[in-house]
C-alpha cells in the first residue's frame, strides 16, 4: 500500500480559510496496520496529525488527510471486539425504536457499518438493514453473517445507486464514521438524498468537550479527521437541509461521545430542550474559542514533561517496560509522550494481532498471559479507554510489585 497525505486549506464544515493550528503533535504512522516483522513495521512513513480550529465556525479538525485506501485497506478494528460497544448499540436502538417507531420492514442504512453490530438489533426488531463500509474484509464478514454490506466508501453518487436498488431509508445511522470522512458535505448530501421525508438520521461522534476536559489525546489519529462539537455541526447540517432535534451524551464510549438525531428541516415540528442545553454548556466552556484548545495544548506540554521525568527515572533504574493494548491510539500515545524505544513488548488478546508488529516502533504483540511470565516493572496502558478494567483485572500484578501507567487525563503511576 502506498501512503500519501494531502493538506486541506479550508474548514471541513464551512469552507472558511480562517483555520488556525491549535495543537501541534508529532507525526505518526497510519494505525491498524500489523506486520510479520519489526523491520516492516518500522518502514511505514509517519504523517502529521496536528489539530486546527476554524475561527469562523469553531469546528476542530485535522487538515492533513491520508489517502482513503491507506486508511481502510487493512483495517482490523471490529466493533464487536470493543468492550461494551454491542451493549451500547442495543441501548441506542431500543431507545430509538421507542421514541421514533420506524415502520416494520422499513429500511435502515448504517454508514461505516463495520461488522454490522449496530444493524443487528434493528434486524432483530423486524427492519430491513443495509451496511456500507470501505473495509472490504470486514464488510465481507458482515455480509456472510447476514448483514448485507456494500464494501465501498459512502458518497452521494453511491447514495443514488442505493436508492434505485433499495429505495429510501426510514433510518440512516453513522456511528463514529461521521468523524472519519474528509468530504463531509458530499456524505451528508448523500444522507439527505437517501432519507425519507419523515425519516431520521442518527449519528455518534466523540465529543470535543470530553476530549478537552479529560485530555483524551489518544483519540487523535488519522482516522479521526473531525473532533465534533454541537454548535458548528448544527450550523453545518442546517445549511444542508437537516435539523438536529435531540442530543444525548454517553460517557461509556471513548470516555465521552455525542449522539445526535436529525430530520429533514421541512419535517421538524419540535426540537428537544437537550439541544439548547448543550449549546449553552458549550458556550459556558468557550468550546469554540481558540484559547480553549490552546490551553489544551499547554496542558499537553506539561503532561509530556512529566512523562519525560518518569522515562528518565525508569532508564536510570534499568526497569523493564511493556505496554498493554494494541490499540488504534497506541502510536499516538507512544509518540506524543516520548515512549519511543523503551517498550519491549505489547500485551493484547486479539488473535488477529498476536505475534505481529504494529506500524511504528516495531514492538511485538504478545498474549496478556506474558504479563505474569515476563513480569515487567512498568506497563504503560495504551488501551486508555479500558484502563480501569485492565487495572482491576490484574491486581495480582500490582500486589507482586508491578506498576501500571495511566495516561489520561494526566500521567499517573498505579
Amino acid at each position: 500500500m502506498s501512503y500519501k497525505v494531502s493538506h486541506r486549506d479550508l474548514c471541513r464544515l464551512c469552507n472558511s480559510s480562517e483555520v488556525s493550528l491549535v495543537v501541534e503533535l508529532k507525526p505518526i504512522p497510519p494505525q491498524e496496520l500489523y506486520f510479520d516483522s519489526a523491520e516492516e513495521a518500522r518502514k511505514v512513513d509517519k504523517f502529521p496529525v496536528d489539530v486546527y480550529m476554524c475561527k469562523k465556525c469553531g469546528h476542530v479538525q485535522q487538515l492533513d488527510v491520508l489517502n482513503t485506501e491507506a486508511l481502510w485497506e487493512d483495517y482490523t478494528y471490529y466493533s464487536a471486539n470493543s468492550a461494551g460497544m454491542v451493549e451500547h448499540f442495543e441501548e441506542v436502538v431500543e431507545n430509538l425504536m421507542d421514541v421514533y417507531r420506524p415502520p416494520l420492514n422499513s429500511l435502515v442504512i448504517d454508514i461505516g457499518s463495520n461488522d454490522g453490530s449496530l444493524l443487528k438489533p434493528f434486524k432483530s426488531r423486524g427492519l430491513q438493514v443495509l451496511g456500507i463500509d470501505p473495509a472490504k474484509e470486514i464488510a465481507s464478514k458482515a455480509s456472510s453473517e447476514g448483514i448485507e454490506t456494500i464494501p465501498e466508501l459512502f458518497t452521494r453518487d453511491l447514495a443514488q445507486e442505493i436508492e434505485k436498488k433499495y429505495g429510501l431509508a426510514s433510518v440512516i445511522t453513522a456511528f463514529n464514521s461521521y468523524a472519519h470522512a474528509d468530504n463531509l458535505e458530499d456524505l451528508t448530501n448523500g444522507i439527505f438524498d437517501l432519507l425519507e421525508d419523515d425519516g431520521i438520521f442518527i449519528f455518534e461522534v466523540q465529543y470535543l468537550l470530553d476530549v478537552v476536559d479529560k485530555m483524551l489525546v489518544g483519540t487523535i489519529f488519522h482516522e479521526h479527521m473531525s473532533h465534533h462539537s454541537l454548535k458548528p455541526l448544527k450550523t453545518f447540517l442546517e445549511r444542508l437541509g437537516l435539523t438536529i432535534i435531540r442530543v444525548s451524551r454517553f460517557s461509556n464510549i471513548q470516555h465521552g461521545s455525542l449522539v445526535g438525531v436529525a430530520k429533514k428541516s421541512g419535517g421538524v415540528d419540535k426540537i428537544d430542550k437537550s439541544v439548547e442545553d448543550l449549546l449553552n454548556l458549550e458556550k459556558e466552556n468557550k468550546l469554540d474559542d481558540l484559547s480553549t484548545l490552546r490551553n489544551f495544548n499547554d496542558r499537553l506540554i506539561e503532561i509530556k514533561k512529566n512523562a519525560a521525568i518518569l522515562v528518565s527515572e525508569w532508564k536510570d533504574k534499568g526497569l523493564t517496560i511493556a505496554a498493554y493494548g494494541a490499540a488504534r491510539s497506541g502510536q499516538t500515545l507512544i509518540s506524543q509522550f516520548g515512549f519511543e524505544n523503551i517498550i519491549e513488548f505489547i500485551l493484547d488478546d486479539n488473535p488477529d494481532k498476536l505475534y505481529k508488529y504494529p506500524a511504528g516502533e516495531g514492538v511485538q504483540v504478545l498474549p496478556t498471559e506474558e504479563l505474569y511470565k515476563r513480569r515487567p516493572d512498568i506497563v504503560i496502558i495504551l488501551a486508555w479507554v479500558h484502563s480501569n478494567n485492565i487495572i482491576a483485572k490484574h491486581q495480582d500484578f500490582l500486589k507482586e510489585g508491578g506498576n501500571f501507567v495511566v495516561i489520561s487525563p494526566e500521567i499517573r503511576l498505579v
